[in-house]
C-alpha cells in the first residue's frame, strides 16, 4: 500500500479554506463522491492530499456552470469509475442549454410575426364582445374559440345568469394573437408562452427586448458551462477509468497547488 509523505498531506481545514467552505462541508463532499476517497491514518484521521484540492477545485468550476446537483453526479460518477455516466450527465447539461436556446428563438420569431400582423381590430367601444362577435373580428370559428379556452390560451368571462362568453379588449387580442400564430402553424406550446409573456407585459416589444435579454444571460450561462466541462476535461485527464490519479498526478512531494476555487 502506497503511502502519503507527510509533507502532502493536506488539513481538512486548510483544504476547506481555499475555497470558502467549512471542514464539515469537506466530509460531506467526500460522502457524496465529489472528492476522491480518503484514506485514514492508523489512529483513523482522514488523508486529503493536493488531488483532492484539484477535485475541489474542478468541482466549484463545474457548479458555476451546472449547479450543484448535476456536479455531484458527475463527479461521483468519475470518482467511482464510470466515466460513461459522467459524461452522459455533462452532455444532458449542455443540451438543456440548447433546448431553452431554441425555444427561445421559436418564442422570438413568434413575436416577430405578432409585431408584424395585422393591427389588433376592436370590438365596439365600452362593451365586451360576445364569442360570435370574436370569431368574426378574428376570422375563426367559434368552435375554434372554445378549443382554445380548453387548452386555457383564453379566459373570456361569464355573464351571470345566461352564462355567455364576453371577451374584453385584451381576451380579444390574446384571440387575434392565436389565429395570427397558427396561421403561421406555430405549436400551441409556443403560443402558450407567446401569450404568458403578453399577459404580464402588456407589450410585444417588451416582450422581444425581455427575450432577447435571456438569451444574452444563457450566452453567459453557455460560457460557464463550457469553463466548467474544460476544467473537468483536464482533469480527467490525469485520471485512469477506474477514476484513479495516474502516476503522473499521484501526490509525490513538492509544493501543494490547490487552486483559488472562484
Amino acid at each position: 500500500m502506497d503511502v502519503v509523505a507527510s509533507k502532502d498531506r493536506l488539513r481538512a481545514v486548510d483544504l476547506a479554506a481555499t475555497v470558502g467552505i467549512s471542514v464539515q462541508q469537506v466530509r460531506n463532499y467526500v460522502e457524496q463522491g465529489v472528492l476522491p476517497p480518503v484514506r485514514r491514518t492508523a489512529s483513523g484521521y482522514r488523508i486529503f492530499t493536493t488531488e483532492h484540492g484539484r477535485a475541489l477545485t474542478v468541482a466549484r468550476r463545474l457548479a458555476e456552470g451546472h449547479g450543484w446537483t448535476r456536479t455531484r453526479e458527475i463527479m461521483a460518477a468519475v470518482h467511482g469509475g464510470d466515466l460513461p455516466a459522467a459524461l452522459a450527465a455533462l452532455d444532458a447539461g449542455h443540451a438543456e442549454l440548447d433546448r431553452e436556446r431554441a425555444e427561445i428563438r421559436r418564442v422570438l420569431g413568434a413575436f416577430e410575426t405578432v409585431l408584424a400582423g395585422p393591427p389588433a381590430a376592436r370590438p365596439a367601444p365600452r362593451r365586451a364582445a360576445r364569442i360570435g362577435e370574436v370569431a368574426a373580428l378574428v376570422g375563426v370559428r367559434t368552435s375554434q374559440l372554445r378549443l382554445w379556452e380548453q387548452r386555457e390560451l383564453l379566459r373570456p368571462r361569464r355573464t351571470p345568469g345566461t352564462n355567455y362568453r364576453v371577451y374584453d379588449e385584451a381576451e380579444l387580442r390574446a384571440a387575434q394573437v392565436i389565429a395570427l400564430l397558427r396561421r403561421g402553424a406555430y405549436p400551441f406550446e409556443i403560443i402558450e408562452a407567446v401569450l404568458g409573456e403578453l399577459r404580464t407585459t402588456g407589450s410585444p416589444q417588451r416582450v422581444r427586448a425581455e427575450l432577447a435579454r435571456r438569451e444574452q444571460e444563457l450566452h453567459a450561462r453557455s460560457l460557464r458551462r463550457l469553463r466548467g466541462s474544460a476544467a473537468l476535461h483536464d482533469y480527467l485527464r490525469g485520471r485512469d477509468e477506474a477514476g484513479r490519479p495516474t502516476a503522473a498526478t499521484r501526490p509525490a512531494g513538492g509544493s501543494c497547488w490547490l487552486g483559488s476555487g472562484t
